[in-house]
């Protein structure tokens, strides 16, 4: 580049003071912001040579410079300073981060809801995740002399972060340090591997550094819980009653407390993502409280190795290719959601006319 450093630093000051003000710059305003110790005279010598190399621009003749698109590259290149997030920013980028998040639980929620009502069964809707998720590596990024953020990627691919602040400064060699250590010790274990190791290297480490891989590694261990277990989301569960399987409520009653818990299960998810739904019926499940009733599941691709399921469960004597017929359609409706973030475009016309209220 054919720029001394007193030019970058000219080109660097208009850049910065157009994007906050976006007026154009002169000389003095330059002066002010670069702290030149030299004359505004020299100053618009340097600018008038920055526009004859095309990196400004005078939109006016009396007027003072702006940035042309080559001095925007020349600044994204080679002269702009990496942002640092504030804390309060890292906060209400997390906090969007989980809102986001609960807005997925929601569309699975009412994914459920609506299963329930097309089938007039109880619905359930979940997302899960891999049997075996690891952490593939730990980022730590130094904030304040007191504080850090924690940036964990799963094998999944999956990232999250969390601000830590501390009663004590903390150095970025000592920081490098402690994130070398976790990327050698924790990383490539599965959740139920994290106590063992930990207590390894407790007896090893000392009590500082301890304390800061701990606290990480819990955080990792929080991580992948999170996505190990998710919440069930259930639906229509009063609608048992409207058969004559379960019109007898000493009947009733073991099953819908059974899908009223928020951890109910366990489901034998042999559906694959896209593939043909998975029905098990009467004494093929595992629960007990399942033994006389049939469960139809579809499975569907979440991304990022997490995967969605959905399905109903009511009496043997179900319909079950039109149950699996409106799962499925459901299924890759959720998958398209969670893929192209909208609705997927209509099927074609084709099936059978019915009569039934969806409602």
């Amino acid at each position: 580049m054919d720029l001394s450093e007193r030019k970058k630093k000219i080109l660097r000051a208009v850049i910065e003071s157009y994007v906050q003000n976006a007026e154009p710059v002169g000389s003095k305003a330059v002066a002010d912001w670069a702290r030149l110790d030299v004359s505004s005279a020299t100053i618009r010598n340097d600018m008038a040579d920055l526009e004859e190399k095309g990196y400004l621009e005078q939109p006016h003749t009396s007027a003072g410079r702006i940035p042309s698109p080559k001095g925007y590259r020349l600044y994204v290149n080679e002269l702009m300073e990496d942002y640092k997030l504030s804390m309060q920013e890292t906060e209400r980028i997390n906090q969007t981060l989980r809102s986001k998040m609960k807005a997925l639980d929601r569309v699975i929620d009412e994914a459920g809801q609506i299963v329930a009502k097309l089938t007039r069964y109880p619905a359930f809707a979940l997302t899960a995740a891999p049997e075996r998720i690891t952490i593939r590596r730990f980022d730590l990024l130094l904030i304040e002399q007191n504080a850090f953020i924690a940036v964990v990627m799963t094998d999944t691919n999956v990232v999250r972060n969390k601000l830590f602040r501390l009663d004590r400064d903390l150095s970025e060699s000592q920081l490098q340090m402690l994130g070398t250590l976790l990327n050698t010790g924790f990383t490539g274990l599965t959740l139920g591997e994290f106590g063992p190791e930990l207590a390894r290297v407790a007896q090893h480490a000392a009590q500082e550094a301890y304390e800061l891989i701990q606290l990480v590694v819990t955080f990792g261990a929080e991580v992948l819980e999170e996505l190990v277990k998710r919440p069930i989301h259930t639906a229509g569960i009063a609608n048992l009653l409207g058969h004559p399987e379960y019109q007898s409520l000493e009947k009733a009653q073991p099953l819908m407390s059974f899908l009223s818990d928020e951890d109910f299960g366990p489901f034998p998810a042999r559906a694959e993502p896209g593939g043909p739904t998975d029905i098990v019926i009467g004494p093929e499940n595992v629960a007990e409280a399942l033994k006389d009733s049939s469960v139809v599941m579809a499975s569907y691709d979440l991304g990022d190795g997490m995967r969605g399921l959905i399905g109903v469960v009511g009496p043997t004597r179900m319909d079950y290719a039109k149950i699996s017929a409106r799962l499925t359609y459901v299924a890759k409706g959720l998958a398209w959601i969670a893929g192209q973030g909208g609705l997927p475009p209509m099927a074609p016309p084709g099936g059978k006319d019915t009569k039934e209220e969806i409602s």
